[in-house]
Parts: C-alpha cells; sequence; structure tokens
C-alpha cells in the first residue's frame, strides 16, 4: 500500500481525537508495519512526515533488502534518488522484470557499494553498462543477469571481471548462444541457466548454436554445489547446453548435490551426458534431482544414483512406474522424511507397479500411494496432474483419502479424474445437453445465466461426504491447488502456432461437477487457484463460493470449463469477481468467451488487480468497455487479449489503451491479437519474460522449481 504525507497526518489527527495514535506505537511495532510498505514509497514518501518515521524508514532492518521487482510504479526518476538517499545502506537488490526501466537506470545501481546480492533478471543491460556497474561491486557475491544478442564478454574489464571471480551465485537467462560471464565466475557454487533462445531470427534465418567467436573459455566448476538449467522448447537451447555440460562430464565436482535439467520434448541422452551421470553416480551423494525424461526412461540410473538428504525430485513425464519409484527412488520407504517436493507430473504409470502390460486409464495401486505417502510424510509441494489417476472401489484406499494425511502440504497439483468418487463415476452418465461435446458448438449468445445461490438448492448432492471434500477440509493451510484435465492443453502454446483442436476430457473426469469446485472455498488461506477442463459445470455455483470464502486469492487461472460451445458460468463468474478484493492475476482460456461490459463492469471489483490474459477462440471483445475497465482499474499494468477479432480491431484497442495509460503506468504492457493469427509467436516473442512464463502462458506450476532456488 502506499502512504503520502497528507493521508498520514489527517490520519493522526484522526485518531488522536479517538485517544489512539499512531506514533505511540513501539518502534518495534512501528517498524513491522513499515515492512509491508514499498521501499519507495518509505524512503520518498513516509518519512517526510515526521522525524519519527524519517528516522524509522531508514532503520537497517528496512533498507538492508530493497525489493522493486514487483513495484509497477517505480520509474527512473525513483530509482535514482532511491539509490542517492539509501545506496550506501543496500546490500540486496531485487529489481527482477523491471522491463521498462531504461537501461541507463542501471548507471545508478553504482552507489551501492555494499551491494552482496543483486537481481537484474529481465532488465535491459549491455555488456559495456554491465562491466562499468560490476567494477564498483567488489562485495558481490550473488548474481542474476540477462544476456541478449550482441553480449560481448571482451568488453568486460579487468575490475568486472574481479567482482566476477569472487561470485559464487549466478543466475543467467540466455537469448542468444553465449557463455555470458560464467568463464569469469571461478568460485561459483551455485548456477542456474535460463535458456530462452529462439530457433529462428526475426528475418527468418536458422539460427545456429554454436558459441560466438571469443567464447572458447570454459566454465568453471569445481566448487559447484548447484546446477539447474531450464530449456525453452527449440535444438538450440539443446545445443547450447550441450556446451555446458561437456565440462561436468570431463571432471564432476566433488561438493555437487544438486543436478537439476527441465527439458520440454525430446532431449537425447548422448556420449557424453551418459559419462556425467555416471561420474555422478560413483563420486556424488544428490540432495535434488531432475532429469529429462529420454535419461531415465529404460536406463538403470536411479539404481545407482546415491542419495543424502533429498528434498527435491522431479520425474515430469517420465516412464517411470511405481514400482521402480518405491524400489530406486524413496528405497522401500526410508529417509525420505526430508523430502519437501516432489513433482510427478505427466508419470502416467508412476501410481502402478509396473508399466508394460498397463494402459494409462487403469485404476491405481493405492499401496503405492500409500508408500509414497508415509514415506514423505512432511511434503510441501505436489505434482501429480496430466495423468489418469483413477482409484479403484476399494474402501479407504481412494487418492484423496491418501493423501489428505499429508498435513503439511502448501501446494498441490491433481487430474480432474482423480477426485471424482468411484462410485459416481461408474454410474452411467446422464444423456443431457450439459455433457461437453467432443467438437466445438456454434457460437451462441450469453444470456444471464440462473445458478443455485447456496450449497443448499443443488438437489441430490451430498457434497460433504465426498472424498475431494474431506481432502480438501483436512488441507486447511494449502495456499496453492491445480485441478487440470488429464488431457487438457492449452490453445497457445509456446513457439507454435495456436492449437485448433482439443482432446476430449477423460470418461470419469465427466462426474465432476459445481459441487466439487464448492469443496475449495474450505481453502481459507487458498492465494493460488487453476481449474482446468471440467466438462461437467453447469453453472459455476461452486465459483461463487470460493470468492466468498477465499478472500486471500491472488491468482486465478480458469480454462475449458462446462460446455464448450459457450460459457455456461459467465454470470457465477462475475458474481465471484465481486469478492475478490485481493486478486492480482486474471487468466481465462474459453472459446466463445465475450468480453462485454457486463464482464468488465464485475472486473473492475477486483481492486487490486494487476495482470489480466484471456484466451478466446472465436471470443469477443468490447473496445470500450476494455477502455471504461482500465481506466476505473488503476493497478493494472498488463493486458493480453488473444480472441477472435480482427487484426484490425485488435490493433486499434492496443493503440488506444497504450496511448491513453502509458504515461501513467510506465509498467503497462498491453497486448491484443486475433489468436489464431499467422503471426502469433511474433506477438509472443516481445511479450517480457515475467508475463509471459507466469500468467500468459498455460502450464502446472506445482513442484515446477525446488523451493526457494533463487531469492
Amino acid at each position: 500500500f502506499f502512504f503520502s504525507p497528507q493521508e498520514i497526518v489527517s490520519e493522526e489527527s484522526e485518531e488522536e481525537s479517538n485517544g489512539v495514535n499512531l506514533m505511540e506505537f513501539s518502534d518495534e511495532i512501528l517498524l513491522h508495519i513499515l515492512s509491508y510498505v514499498p521501499c519507495t514509497d518509505l524512503v520518498l514518501n513516509v518519512r517526510k512526515t515526521c522525524r519519527k518515521l524519517a528516522t524509522l524508514c531508514l532503520d537497517k532492518s528496512l533498507t538492508h533488502t530493497v525489493l522493486l521487482q514487483k513495484d509497477y510504479k517505480v520509474n527512473k526518476d525513483k530509482v535514482k534518488q532511491l539509490m542517492r538517499d539509501i545506496g550506501k545502506e543496500i546490500y540486496q537488490l531485487n529489481m527482477a522484470g523491471c522491463y521498462w526501466l531504461p537501461s541507463s537506470t542501471i548507471d545508478h545501481v553504482t552507489r551501492c557499494k555494499n551491494l552482496v546480492k543483486l537481481n537484474l533478471s529481465g532488465c535491459h543491460i549491455t555488456s559495456l553498462r554491465l562491466s562499468k556497474m560490476l567494477s564498483t561491486l567488489q562485495h558481490l557475491r550473488s548474481l542474476a543477469i540477462d544476456v541478449n544478442p550482441g553480449f560481448d564478454a571482451s568488453q568486460l574489464s579487468s575490475e568486472c571481471k574481479a567482482t566476477l571471480s569472487r561470485v559464487s551465485e549466478l543466475k543467467q537467462t540466455l537469448y542468444t548462444p553465449s557463455y555470458g560471464v560464467v568463464p569469469c565466475c571461478t568460485s561459483l557454487e551455485k548456477l542456474l541457466l535460463y535458456f530462452e533462445i529462439l530457433d529462428r531470427s526475426r528475418e527468418g534465418f536458422m539460427l545456429s548454436g554454436q558459441l560466438m567467436v571469443g567464447e572458447s573459455n570454459v566454465p568453471h566448476y569445481q566448487n559447484l554445489r548447484i546446477f539447474y538449467a531450464r530449456l525453452a522448447p527449440g535444438y538450440v537451447n539443446q545445443e547450447v547446453v550441450r556446451l555446458y555440460l561437456a565440462v561436468l562430464s570431463d571432471r564432476t565436482p566433488e561438493n555437487l548435490h544438486a543436478f537439476l535439467i527441465s527439458a520440454p520434448g525430446s532431449f537425447a541422452e548422448t556420449g557424453a551426458t551418459k559419462n556425467l551421470l555416471d561420474s555422478m553416480a560413483r563420486n556424488v551423494r544428490l540432495d535434488a534431482l531432475q532429469l529429462p525424461k529420454a535419461w531415465i526412461n529404460g536406463s538403470g540410473l536411479l539404481q545407482h544414483l546415491k542419495f543424502n538428504n533429498p528434498f527435491y525430485f522431479s520425474f515430469s513425464r517420465c516412464t517411470l512406474s511405481g514400482g521402480h519409484l518405491i524400489q530406486r527412488v524413496i528405497n522401500g520407504g526410508k529417509d525420505l522424511k526430508s523430502l519437501t517436493s516432489l513433482n510427478l507430473s505427466g508419470c502416467v504409470h508412476c501410481l502402478a507397479p509396473e508399466s508394460l502390460s498397463r494402459k494409462a486409464e487403469d485404476d491405481i495401486d493405492s499401496s503405492i500411494l500409500e508408500s509414497l505417502v508415509v514415506s514423505c510424510c512432511n511434503l510441501r509441494h505436489l505434482n501429480l496432474s496430466a495423468a489418469h489417476h483413477h482409484s479403484s472401489e476399494s474402501i479407504g484406499n481412494h487418492l484423496c483419502q491418501l493423501l489428505s494425511r499429508l498435513k503439511h502440504l502448501l501446494s498441490l497439483a491433481l487430474p480432474v479424474c482423480s477426485i471424482t468418487d468411484v462410485a459416481a463415476s461408474v454410474e452411467k452418465p446422464p444423456t443431457t445437453p450439459h455433457l461437453v461435446p467432443q467438437t466445438f458448438g456454434r457460437k451462441v449468445r450469453i444470456g444471464i445465466q440462473t445458478y443455485p445461490r447456496n450449497l443448499g438448492d443443488q438437489a441430490n448432492q451430498k457434497i460433504e461426504s465426498s472424498v475431494f471434500w474431506a481432502l480438501m477440509g483436512s488441507l486447511r493451510f494449502l495456499e496453492t491447488l491445480e485441478i487440470i484435465g488429464s488431457s487438457f492443453s492449452s490453445a497457445m502454446p509456446r513457439n507454435e502456432p495456436a492449437i485448433r483442436n482439443s482432446l476430449p476430457p477423460c470418461v470419469r473426469a465427466q462426474s465432476v461437477g459445481d459441487s466439487d469446485v464448492a469443496a475449495i472455498s474450505q481453502l481459507t488461506y487458498l492465494q493460488s487457484l487453476t481449474l482446468a477442463q471440467l466438462p461437467n459445470i453447469l453453472t459455476g455455483s461452486g465459483l461463487v463460493n470460493i470468492g466468498l470464502q477465499c478472500q486471500h486469492l491472488r491468482t486465478l487461472s480458469l480454462a475449458n470449463l462446462g460446455m464448450m460451445g459457450k460459457v455456461v458460468y459467465m454470470s457465477a463468474l462475475m458474481d465471484m469477481l465481486k469478492h475478490c478484493k485481493c486478486l492480482r492475476d486474471l487468466r481465462l482460456e474459453q472459446p466463445y468467451f465475450c468480453a462485454g461490459a457486463q464482464f468488465f463492469q464485475a472486473l473492475s471489483h477486483c481492486s487490486s488487480l494487476q495482470r489480466l490474459c484471456i484466451v478466446s477462440r472465436s471470443g469477443t471483445l468490447q473496445s470500450d468497455a476494455v477502455m471504461s475497465f482500465m481506466a476505473n482499474c488503476l493497478e493494472v499494468i498488463m493486458c493480453h487479449m488473444f480472441m477472435g477479432e480482427s487484426l484490425t480491431v485488435c490493433k486499434n484497442l492496443q493503440q488506444s489503451i497504450v496511448r491513453s495509460f502509458q504515461a501513467e503506468r510506465p509498467a503497462l504492457n498491453v497486448v491484443i491479437s486475433p489468436l489464431l493469427h499467422e503471426d502469433l509467436t511474433e506477438v509472443i516473442r516481445d511479450v517480457p519474460m515475467r508475463h509471459l512464463d507466469e500468467i500468459t502462458l498455460f502450464k502446472s506450476r506445482v513442484a515446477e522449481e525446488p523451493p526457494n532456488l533463487w531469492w
């Protein structure tokens, strides 16, 4: 929140008249209150109100760490003044994702002579500016930067390289084939690499994964403890990461305890990577592991790797069977109480004893899940999405009943078909028009839907006796929940044209409806919710319950709910939004969505909203309603809409929004485009990575990375 001098003075006067004065609180209480105020407001505004606050606002506890990464109102002048006033007091500075600040802003960081940690991911910075800045930061030990086309390591000064030689933690996002500053960092203990290199240039030329001339220096990994690499789709990213791994394959660091590579699609194992894994099996004991599926599938690697006190495992999209999981990973239930995060997304056989003769839709073996739950009783993050995890009719062995024992869970991702009651799913589904058609229906006129206003109006729904209702009741401290259809795929994937056809939902998912969604309202502390491909949503009444009860909800993502030919939950959604006062991010993906005046009027109640993304094949929008919404919701800095409108309508609206609001909102990012336009991938590549990764592109985010991987 924001304090202005006038507000504080008037607040003090009102409090004094009531016998209470804010300034009479102890310094400890006031410091705690002030810790919730953005640092720019503290230094540039609040400290000007009175002498006491002037002193408190400069307390070391408030100036030691400065977080600007989501302060969307900060501009170059504010950063300049902030660094001038407290630069010498700042030890940790996070400017990640401040894409709207000009590159010259980085020059002011040189005032922070005592910086130990610096995050500039997503900021515009040239190699010359980087050199000048790092030359003055002799105490720096942790650095995060982007490496963009044009980066030239030969421009780094000797003073800059001296600083880099002392850096022990480096996070580097690559948009061009390069080693970046890695060869200069001779004391690396933690290395995080994000590969975002496109296969084609803007001009359409194919790019090569070979490093640029002058990049012959090799990385220094002898002290490395953590190696993490995340690859965006594309063969160039795979070529470049192999160059980074080549050094590791020659000599594996003795202190390596976390080795993680996240690679979509097929990333084949080579002789060099096999040598690396063999060396790891002989020489190191790991605490965290993630490998491409091709490196694990069909190999005995997991049988030979040794683990110390593992806290993170990811076997996403691997064909690992439940038998192998129990025998080779959790070691029959021994020593896995240290595991806090587990990603089994897309592991279709991970809850079955073997995978050779099993169909993906067959029932799970509850004894495997029970062994997992007992062995990993301290799990805080669990991802079981993108698979058919069907429970049998055995009493007490339903997946939801077993997961309810994990009392420490903070985030959970499940497939829709896994939460259904077995008795309900085996019954023949009613032949009503409410079931999802396998193809898209014709466009229909959206009217006001009727739906039950409370749970008692839903006839024949014994929701409180369902296993999913009981699971939600047992996980009262859950903060993130994802319920995603096992066959769901977003209409807007990365680096590809929009998908035109979608796979039908699982048959068992057709018994999951409004009452199940209402069960989520028990999660009082829920902050992030994703619901995708729930075909039996009839009215969306459960959404209203969530809006009323989950008052901490900050992120909401809804995709393909109910019938695909119309938006059956529109009225309930609008009622829900009126209660979401803390909502900051909203993503909607639904064919034939009508973004009209009524919707934006309801959305205007979300006074904290900052980012909006709508993906709708054949969807429509009303330009005047969008403009009115942007004028009313002053916190909105991102508006992405991929609809069925013409290119002319989209471009005109985008230009109008930018022209009207860019000056007042420096971080404003607007993309309005036809979803099925041939140049959509070119439009996507200009979206800031922060928005693209966090909201615009759909993906499961539970246990995607180890917890606290970076600050």
